[in-house]
């Protein structure tokens, strides 16, 4: 049995389709086809289920997956182990990201790796999870740390535990700095700041329930910055990630939580099938090992 064929085989459990495990491989469907065939042949089983839209599993073809992982990721790691000595990492890695609070988790992360790794060094971008995911897809960006919700079906992720949460930001002086928490009747009066992406703006749609469509919505923004100063200046209050206002002054503007509270999760995300430089595989490893230990 070829490592190989393992990889084509678990590619095809991956993308549940010959055609796409294919294209991700960068073979033709006839050839693939063959190969599987024939790692069926060999083994005197069947691995899948035909017949069907998607590619279905036998309880053999199950066993094998399971298998297989473990035989690849050993595989990997000898290769990496034997070679590590012998590799000099240098180079760029690119991390893209929102305003987000799970921003506090990269310093440790990347502090760790830095010191592995002396000689790459990092390029941060901080953009909308829409623009940081084009730009992955483009190999533009190695690494994004991407608010949900956001479609994940290209990408291998890591959920990351800490909530964000969404607050209200208002200027100091504002009736609503005077209370502990903001609730839709009270944002419904006032002109809003919301974020530009429609995915988001779906949440707090739920949020905020029959009476979004009635908000005095004045700007829309792609990030905090612009908003928070106009926040300062009386024009409106801003619904953002608390994550993204932890360095503002607080005698310029002030923040308050949502009630009920309304939170998001987010993800650190990488583009499946993507050829990484050796510094972008090896920050990917660190980080994915880094996080198994939190």
């Amino acid at each position: 049995m070829e490592i190989r064929v393992l990889r084509y085989f678990l590619t095809v459990v991956r993308e549940e389709s010959i055609t796409k495990a294919a294209e991700a491989l960068h073979i033709t469907q006839p050839t693939l086809s063959r190969q599987l065939a024939q790692m069926e042949e060999d083994m005197g089983v069947r691995l899948f289920d035909r017949g069907t839209r998607k590619i279905v599993l036998t309880n053999e073809g199950i066993l094998l997956r399971r298998r297989a992982e473990e035989i690849l990721e050993l595989v990997d790691k000898t290769r990496r182990e034997v070679t590590a000595q012998e590799e000099t990492v240098e180079g760029t890695v690119s991390i893209g990201s929102g305003d987000l609070g799970a921003v506090q988790i990269l310093p440790g992360i990347i502090q760790s790796f830095h010191e592995k790794y002396p000689k790459v060094d990092f390029d941060l971008y901080t953009a909308t999870a829409d623009h940081v995911k084009e730009r992955m897809d483009q190999g533009l960006t190695d690494v994004g740390l991407l608010l949900e919700p956001i479609n994940m079906e290209k990408y291998d992720f890591i959920r990351l535990e800490k909530k964000e949460q969404w607050v209200a930001v208002m200027h100091p002086d504002a009736p609503l700095a005077g209370k502990e928490a903001v609730t839709v009747e009270d944002l419904k009066k006032l002109p809003l700041i919301l974020p530009r992406r429609l995915s988001v703006q779906s949440e707090l749609a739920s949020w905020f329930g029959e009476d979004f469509g009635k908000l005095d919505v004045l700007f829309t923004s792609n990030l905090p910055s612009n908003s928070n100063i106009m926040v300062h200046n009386r024009l409106a209050c801003a619904l953002v990630i608390k994550g993204s206002i932890s360095f503002w002054d607080e005698k310029k503007i002030a923040y308050r939580p949502l009630s009920p509270e309304l939170t998001a999760s987010s993800v650190l995300a990488w583009k499946r099938q993507q050829p990484f430089s050796l510094a972008a595989t090896k920050f990917i490893d660190h980080m994915k090992t880094e996080l198994e230990r939190k």
